[in-house]
Formats: structure tokens, sequence, C-alpha cells
């Protein structure tokens, strides 16, 4: 099967090749993916999948489905496809092109097997987390697994991502001339200030994973007012999901308490909050087992610990992995450009080959032995559990 699926992929590799070209060459940013969205929406419709427009309550998303029997797998193949202001600086080009070279492979080799393939089309990771508004909409529920592909300096896969809750905070205050009248003023700035320490005195006594980061957006004037406004962005993150709950409720008493203590009052936007993913270690071994079959590059450990993702709010639900294949140099960050000069060259395009190559044989492993679902989710079971409990 897997000479099958190399052979496959390399007779539409051009298609994909041309595709990823394209969608680099465009480099719409979060929210505004028009055409990177529409061109793989248009080749999976040309090739038999019914899709469907801006699902999940996001623009330019899409759900697009093959469906074959009844009973069998729901294999759900993850995209996105924005790019940050310098280009496509974190390689979410190739991850289109990949998922629909996997898709049409899945669907050339079910041979009569009941099966459902689900392309999901996920907009807007790099800003708002479009995946996580997408799944509070409905999105995901209808798949066994979740699988994506992603650039990187080497071929692994992850264990933990952090889960992460974003706040930005207005402190209100009352102007006063800082001079002559001091005394009638109360200051936003110091509002912000004794959250700030407040926070650092609350460091020493969470769990030492724990990353707390705060900036001021607007300090609120000059120094000769006292200012009424001021605004500050905290981020809290935690590997554990439950965990970090704990530590944003303390958060938010240390904002009660700045308030009282400079008599100012606050007001707060929150971002969505992404969750910290459940590791799937039977659905990582597999793919990494079709990452050698395949003859993938750099080949390397699992990353132990990773920063925070929107697919990780998905992977908290459904047992999911991401495969990452090695196309820049090694120790390359993303978000640099050093991903983005190599975005369309030979090792971009040899990585979009290796991802289809290895999502596709994945799902077809799966497919041939219904077993390898069974302990892929009674797995997720126990990891799911045990995170519960880990705190």
């Amino acid at each position: 099967m897997k000479d099958k699926i190399q052979a496959y992929i390399q007779s539409i590799e051009g298609e994909l090749f041309a595709l990823s070209d394209q969608i680099f060459d465009l480099a719409e940013i979060s929210c505004q993916e028009v055409r990177s969205c529409r061109i793989l929406e248009e080749y999976l419709e040309r090739n038999g999948f019914q899709v469907e427009h801006n699902v999940g309550g996001m623009e330019h998303s899409f759900r697009a489905i093959y469906e074959q029997g009844e009973g069998g797998p729901s294999f759900g193949l993850l995209a996105e496809y924005d790019a940050l202001s310098m280009g496509h600086g974190c390689g979410h080009h190739m991850q289109g092109p990949v998922v629909l070279g996997a898709a049409m492979c899945i669907k050339e080799h079910l041979a009569g097997r009941p099966c459902r393939i689900v392309v999901y089309g996920t907009p807007a990771e790099e800003s708002l987390g479009g995946k996580i508004i997408m799944q509070e909409n409905g999105c995901f529920q209808d798949i066994d697994i979740a699988l994506m592909m992603h650039g990187a300096p080497d071929t692994c896969v992850d264990v933990k991502t952090m889960a992460l809750e974003n706040f930005r905070v207005t402190f209100h205050g009352v102007e006063a001339h800082a001079a002559m009248t001091p005394e009638k003023g109360r200051s936003a700035l110091d509002g912000i200030l004794i959250s700030f320490q407040g926070i650092e005195f609350m460091r020493e006594h969470v769990l030492e994973d724990t990353r707390i980061h705060y900036t001021i957006l607007d300090a609120g004037g000059p120094t000769n007012v006292v200012p009424g406004k001021a605004v500050a962005e905290y981020t809290l993150r935690s590997y554990n999901t439950q965990y970090l709950a704990e530590v944003v409720s303390r958060f938010m008493d240390i904002l009660k308490g700045s308030a009282l203590i400079t008599g100012t009052t606050y007001t707060v936007e929150r971002d969505p909050a992404y969750r910290a993913k459940i590791p799937s270690f039977p659905l990582n071994d597999l793919i990494m087992e079709n990452a050698r079959a395949f003859g993938a590059p750099r080949l390397a450990p699992p990353r132990e610990k990773t920063g925070s993702t929107d697919f990780g709010n998905v992977m908290y639900e459904v047992p999911g992995s991401c495969i990452r294949v090695a196309f820049v140099p090694a120790g390359t960050p993303a978000h640099s450009e050093g991903y983005v000069k190599a975005g369309k060259s030979e090792d971009a395009h040899m990585a979009v080959r290796y991802g289809a190559e290895i999502l596709a044989g994945t799902c077809l492993d799966i497919l041939e032995r219904p077993e390898l679902l069974t302990e892929i989710k009674e797995d997720f079971a126990r990891q799911k559990e045990m995170m519960g409990k880990d705190i």
C-alpha cells in the first residue's frame, strides 16, 4: 500500500506544488484569506467533495466531505492558510495542498470500504484562533481523529501544548494636574502597576510551568497629568487547562485588589481561550511510522513541550496529531524571514509531498486495521482523565 500511496501522490504533486506556490504568493493575512480559501474549495469541488462555505461562524472557512458507505471511520484533515504581515513566515501555505493530496489519495484507495473524509479549512490561526470559534459553533464533532501538517526545521510530532488566556484590561481613574491638585486624581496607571506587582507575588506560588506575561499598551499620557485611563495586556499559560482556570481566577482577584488599592475601576476584554491539547501517543507513533516509511527528512524525537495553538482546542475533544515536516535549515525559527525565503523552494515542495503521503498513509493504515482506531480512542480517554488530575 505504501508504494501505491507514493505513486499516487507523485502523480498529482505538480498540482499540489502549484497550489502551495499560489497561496504563498497571495500571502493573505488572518480574516482576509479570500482567494486562498477559494482555490482550495474549488479543487475539492472539482474532485467530488461536497463543499460548505463559511462554516462555524468564520468567514473564509469551509468543510468538504466525501463519504462512501456507512459505519466507517471519519478522518478529519485540517488546514490553515493565513499569512503573517511579513508573508508566509510560518509555512501555512503548504497545509492546504498537503491535506488535499492526502484526501484525494484516501478517496482513491478506499476499495469499497466505508469511510468519511472531512477536510476543514480553518482561517485566522495567527490572530483570532479560528478553530476555537469554529468549534464553539459545532465544527469538528463529525470526525474520529484530527490530523494536520506543519512545516518545520525537523520532522517530528508534538506532545504538549500550552493552554492560554489573554486579556486586555482598561483601568479607569480620575484625571488631575499632577503638580497642583494630585489629591483630586486617581491614577489608572497605578492600577496597572499594582496589578503587575501582584502578579510577581503570585508567580512564586504557582506550578513551575505556568507562564505569565504582561505589557502596557497605553500608559495614559504625559507625566504632569494623573492618567484617567490606561490599558494593559496580560497573557497567562499552563500545560494544564484546568489548572490555568485556577490561575485565571487568582488573576481576577489581583485586578480587583489593584482597583481597590488605587481607587480606580477597570473593564476586561477576554480573548477566546486556548486549551492544552490531549496528546495521542498511539496516533503520534503511527504518524512517525509513516514518516519513516516514506523517507521524510531529518526525523527527530517528539517535541515534549511547545507553545499555544488553537489546534489544542480540537485535540482537547478529539484524538489528533500534527506532523511537522522539515523544509527549512535546522534551528530556523518560525515567524522568520528564513521561513519566507524557503516557502517556494524544492524543500518546501518535498515537504508537501511527504506531508500528503504521511497523512494518507496514517488514515489508510487505520482503515485497513480498525483496531488502531479503537486503541487511539481508548488511549485518548485515559490521557484526558489523567490531565484532569495532573494539577
